[in-house]
């Protein structure tokens, strides 16, 4: 089968950093879907996973944790999925990626796709989905269905993969929500997604939350930089607020005060934490993008894809990987099809 892999670690300018290569079909485990992928989408763990260092894969190791497409074969235990059904899904950072023909990946962590989406509409999808559903109602203790509604929520990059569903999903849930972005295209994204006001990252945020009338928040989102917003947000959030955060932090945080006089909780997000672990609410996953899917084919959540690129080859995911680097995509960038 063709795929897409690494066998060393190299700045994306090289060609070399990502290789079309020829890999066995797999074959399915027990629990296991074998996927004929349809699409991919492309997220910053891919990047952060290739990111140069001193090391040489043996086999070509296949990145990738976005996926759609249709289910080839099933495991001999498998029992929600047979062949032919469409499913999406955003897999398991310890086995092999999706950026393949053929893919391997437990029937617990997937769903089928939403309806109204095309293949790459529906892989922009399911990483960015989890981690926000996660980290907003099931890290923190926010309610999904609008027990919470009125409570202000601020997201912090509101304009990228994750963002852009928080801020669907916090809007549904009820909540004011106040997105940061700096240029008038994102801006103007996370306005579409259905921030209620947007503010500048780059400035600083309290004077203009005070412009807004927001002397305080409930709760905030990190999507960004973890460090760099630690002080600011601690000022910010209101006692026994909730902080969600997903980055890690390149220094050591002070997490005493005014987090602890103020009792805010401070709430982790890894949304492969689940699979990597084989947790026993490992199938909440599955049931995450099957809730999504159902709000995407009811009108209530929208994809978050920007741009398609064809075919999956190495050539366009070296220049998908090097937007992604840039720091200036919105929403999510999508491949689709093989030549």
């Amino acid at each position: 089968m063709k795929a897409v892999g690494l066998t060393r670690y190299l700045p994306i300018s090289d060609p070399q950093s990502l290789l079309d290569v020829e890999l066995p079909r797999p074959e399915p485990g027990p629990r296991d879907l074998l996927v004929r992928v349809e699409a991919v989408s492309v997220n910053p763990v891919d990047t952060k996973i290739r990111a140069p260092k001193d090391a040489v894969e043996a086999q070509p190791k296949v990145l990738g944790y976005d996926a759609a497409g249709v289910v080839e074969a099933v495991g001999s235990e498998v029992s929600s999925f047979r062949p032919g059904d469409a499913v999406y899904y955003a897999g398991d950072v310890t086995r092999g990626g999706t950026n393949a023909q053929f893919h391997l990946v437990d029937e617990r962590i997937v769903a089928r796709k939403p309806q109204l989406l095309d293949f790459a509409q529906a892989a922009a999808l399911p990483l960015t989905a989890i981690t926000a559903w996660e980290l907003l109602f099931e890290r923190m203790p926010l309610d999904a269905e609008g027990a919470d509604r009125g409570k202000s929520l601020l997201v912090i990059a509101g304009a990228g993969g994750v963002g852009s569903i928080a801020i669907q999903l916090a809007r549904r849930a009820g909540f004011t929500v106040i997105a940061t972005a700096s240029r008038p295209e994102t801006i103007a994204w996370c306005e579409r997604m259905g921030a209620q006001h947007v503010i500048d990252h780059r400035q600083a945020l309290k004077p203009q939350l005070a412009a807004l009338g927001f002397d305080e928040v409930d709760a905030a989102v990190n999507l960004a930089d973890t460090d760099r917003y630690w002080e600011p947000l601690g000022e910010l959030l209101a006692p026994q607020g909730h902080v969600g955060l997903i980055v890690e932090p390149r220094g050591a945080l002070k997490i005493g005060d005014p987090y602890k006089a103020k009792c805010i909780g401070i709430h982790w997000e890894m949304m492969f934490a689940r699979p990597r672990f084989r947790t026993a609410d490992m199938q909440r996953q599955g049931w995450i993008l099957a809730r999504v899917a159902e709000l995407v084919d009811a009108g209530e959540l929208r994809t978050t894809l920007t741009e398609t690129l064809s075919p999956i080859d190495a050539a366009n995911l070296r220049a998908a990987h090097a937007r992604l680097e840039s720091g200036t995509t919105i929403g999510k960038l999508a491949l689709s099809g093989w030549s």
